[in-house]
């Protein structure tokens, strides 16, 4: 497994920042949060898509994903939807991303099913992925693996497993490992109080099933990126993700296959 980390947890940080904490803290890749705020997003021109990456690449980094927030089965007409995912899709191929996240926002299969392939042909020509996130109205493995599988478009599309968020709707790890099986392209890592209360706290001092979740991924043989989503955007009284990401590079080495 290869740790990134993500800057959704370094809120007011520029990109120079968000390079130091993730070369500092041991990180192979850095998952940029698609935002204003962040400095990254699909408006950027050619000249500063290209600054994007040199920047990252000359500090050793690779770009795990992009985190966007296209609501892929969010109810309404496909086109806004579609024009969005098309955007941060032609913007990862320019900063060499592999895949673009996206949340759920609707519990229609289908819907998503739809827009996902009307991608498919574009994400397959730049060779990317959309990464469907355990998330809102689909939060569970199972879930997002009936999306995927009504899709039907595997090289273009995959599962990013939120290891909180089917828990704690209560699948239990295993049953959202075995749901989304071939379909696991990206995990994204974090603890928080407990079920009902999603305050990040650093690893092992809450209630997320770590050990299990990563005890499964090393005998599953999974190899793909790990990235530490430290929610400092949503809860500014956390710790500095600097000081969380120690307690993350650890579980992927306990856990690397």
């Amino acid at each position: 497994m290869r740790l990134a980390v993500s800057t959704l947890g370094m809120p007011g940080e520029g990109l120079g920042r968000a390079i130091e904490i993730a070369t500092g803290g041991g990180c192979q890749g850095l998952e940029l949060r698609l935002h204003p705020d962040t400095g990254v997003h699909s408006g950027l021109d050619a000249a500063e898509r290209r600054s994007v990456r040199e920047r990252v690449e000359r500090a050793g980094l690779e770009i795990s994903a992009l985190a966007g927030y296209v609501g892929i089965c969010e109810p309404g007409p496909d086109e806004p939807v579609i024009k969005v995912l098309l955007a941060d899709l032609r913007l990862a191929a320019d900063l060499g991303a592999p895949g673009v996240r996206v949340f759920p926002r609707g519990d229609d299969p289908a819907v998503g099913a739809r827009r996902l392939k009307a991608v498919s042909g574009t994400a397959g020509a730049l060779g990317l992925r959309v990464l469907v996130e355990t998330h809102d109205a689909m939060a569970t493995g199972a879930a997002v693996a009936a999306l995927l599988a009504e899709a039907g478009s595997p090289e273009t599309t995959g599962a990013l497993w939120d290891l909180l968020h089917p828990w704690r709707n209560g699948e239990p790890p295993a049953d959202s490992l075995a749901a989304l099986g071939p379909h696991l392209a990206y995990v994204q890592v974090k603890d928080a109080v407990s079920a009902h209360d999603t305050t990040p706290v650093p690893l092992w001092t809450g209630s997320v099933p770590l050990d299990e979740a990563g005890g499964l991924l090393r005998d599953a043989g999974y190899g793909g990126w790990v990235s530490l989503e430290w929610e400092r955007t949503w809860y500014p009284q956390v710790a500095p993700v600097e000081e969380i990401l120690p307690g993350a590079a650890d579980w992927v080495r306990r856990f690397t296959a």
